[in-house]
């Protein structure tokens, strides 16, 4: 007689802190809940963006809460490098065969280097897989840049939208600046936006120059760092301020 299955683990969506790759980092007790912490762990095998920082992340995690096994004893799976290059919403990639500890009867965490799983960053497809395999997922609270930032913009809270990294070229850049603009103006849509941080200077001089004075721009860098702020303004007030420094991860939004 074969032996029962054992009973479907869960999948967590663990959110990280906001400092990945900043110099300072904000204490990971003032950041990220307890009970998030917590789950963090106990929990044996890992999904995540990338290796190495999710270890240097569950290192922070012991500080205050002991891991239940050795750091080197969890298991960490990374998701493949094409997956962050194309993203993994559209169904292309296979996440199912990274669920089998969680088959098995193993919870798992889901984590990428900063904020939440699978919003503004890969991870959608292991959601998925869970769904199709009957794997409970548990999304955990913690920071989420997107939210903070419109939060704190002023723009409109209930119509919004992400829309990623624009076109690096800047006439294509140029274009789709004046698109964002348009929709945001003809239906209130506050429109969200992020770019790695050595190119947040050229990304804000592309908006003063190509979008209307009248046209909000709202500002949130270092979310969650002691050196952070928001700002909100025309941009033609914003032509007016010494230009600030964006060296640090920042979230942009422009509405009405």
């Amino acid at each position: 007689m074969s032996s029962p299955r054992p009973a479907t683990g869960r999948l967590y969506l663990v959110p990280a802190p906001l400092d990945f790759g900043c110099e300072a980092q904000a204490p990971l007790t003032e950041v990220m809940p307890a009970g998030t912490l917590a789950v963090a762990a106990r929990l044996p095998c890992w999904i995540s963006e990338n290796a190495r920082s999710t270890r240097a992340y569950l290192k922070r995690v012991n500080e205050s809460h002991p891991l239940a096994q050795p750091l080197q004893a969890l298991q960490i799976q990374e998701l493949p490098r094409e997956v962050h290059k194309k993203g993994d919403h559209g169904g292309q990639f296979d996440a199912r065969p990274l669920l089998q500890p969680a088959l098995q009867g193993q919870d798992m965490g889901l984590v990428s280097e900063a904020g939440m799983p699978a919003i503004a960053d890969p991870g959608s497809s292991v959601v998925r897989a869970a769904h199709d395999l009957g794997v409970a997922v548990v999304p955990l609270s913690g920071p989420i840049s997107l939210t903070l930032a419109l939060a704190a913009s002023g723009l409109n809270g209930q119509h919004f939208a992400f829309v990623g990294y624009l076109p690096q070229d800047a006439s294509e850049r140029a274009d789709r600046l004046r698109q964002l603009e348009s929709l945001a103006h003809k239906t209130g849509q506050t429109q969200l936006f992020i770019e790695t941080p050595y190119r947040n200077t050229a990304l804000f001089g592309a908006l003063l120059q190509h979008l209307q004075g009248h046209t909000r721009l709202a500002l949130s860098t270092g979310l969650t760092l002691e050196a952070g702020w928001s700002r909100s303004m025309t941009v033609q007030r914003w032509k007016k301020e010494t230009p600030p420094a964006l060296t640090l991860p920042t979230v942009f939004a422009i509405g009405r």
